[in-house]
């Protein structure tokens, strides 16, 4: 097991709405995170929610690869935007907890970071990037249903992947996804690649043009990687990069 790479999960707090703790705050990451992980040959680690920065850091500090997990709105503070009236909840603790992460793992550490859903856009977003607030926002523009409210291990959309990429390895030319977002990038950040999009042009997936593996994806393979191999595969090339950076 020593020889496994580990591999932290970044968290949220959730608080319980009914029963004996009522109001009760929990600090929690989906389960699939996990599982998909450990399938893949990583030891999962999540990394509790702080607001301590050297904390945060200090987290970092023991891990060999970063996944930014999905859920909040990101804060379009962030990005110089007044929130419409479509945004989501957001958690701009949360925000700033991931942005140090983030920041620590690459430029301190330079170790592999996957941003799954709400953590590609942080990505877009830490890199000078901005996203629509809602997809409704996108100009002139048939949009797809990006949000499938259930059954997250059914593929809803398909995705067009750019040649010469990590993902044509995996996926091919294009493959179907999972879809539960209502936001999207619209300026991508300085230093990021987009290598997929789907048909009405929304961002699936990109890749830093400088650091040597960071890859945020739209849609969540952690869900299915349960059933399908292709995505199992997209963890496991995350962990081989983690393992190589174990290694050095």
């Amino acid at each position: 097991m020593k020889n496994k790479p580990i591999i932290g999960i970044s968290s949220s707090i959730i608080t319980d709405s009914n029963g004996s703790f009522a109001g009760y705050q929990r600090a929690y990451v989906n389960k699939d995170y996990v599982d998909a992980v450990i399938k893949a040959g990583g030891i999962p680690f999540i990394i509790p929610f702080s607001e301590n920065e050297d904390v945060i850091k200090e987290q970092a500090s023991i891990i060999d690869g970063l996944i930014i997990s999905g859920g909040h709105d990101v804060s379009p503070y962030n990005y110089g935007q007044e929130p419409h009236q479509k945004l989501g909840d957001t958690f701009p603790e949360r925000d700033k907890y991931e942005t140090i992460l983030y920041n620590y793992s690459t430029k301190e550490k330079n170790i592999p970071v996957l941003g799954i859903c709400r953590g590609m856009q942080l990505i877009n977003v830490i890199e000078n990037g901005t996203l629509f607030q809602d997809l409704s926002l996108i100009p002139n523009k048939n949009v797809l249903k990006h949000n499938q409210v259930s059954n997250p291990t059914l593929k809803t959309h398909k995705i067009e992947i750019k040649d010469d990429s990590i993902l044509k390895n995996i996926f091919g030319k294009e493959t179907m996804v999972n879809s539960f977002h209502h936001q999207t990038l619209d300026k991508v950040g300085n230093n990021l690649e987009v290598i997929a999009r789907a048909s009405d042009d929304v961002v699936e997936a990109v890749k830093h043009k400088e650091f040597h593996f960071v890859l945020g994806v739209q849609w969540h393979p952690e869900m299915l990687a349960v059933n399908c191999q292709e995505n199992l595969e997209l963890f496991k090339l995350f962990i081989l990069e983690a393992l190589k950076n174990k290694n050095k």
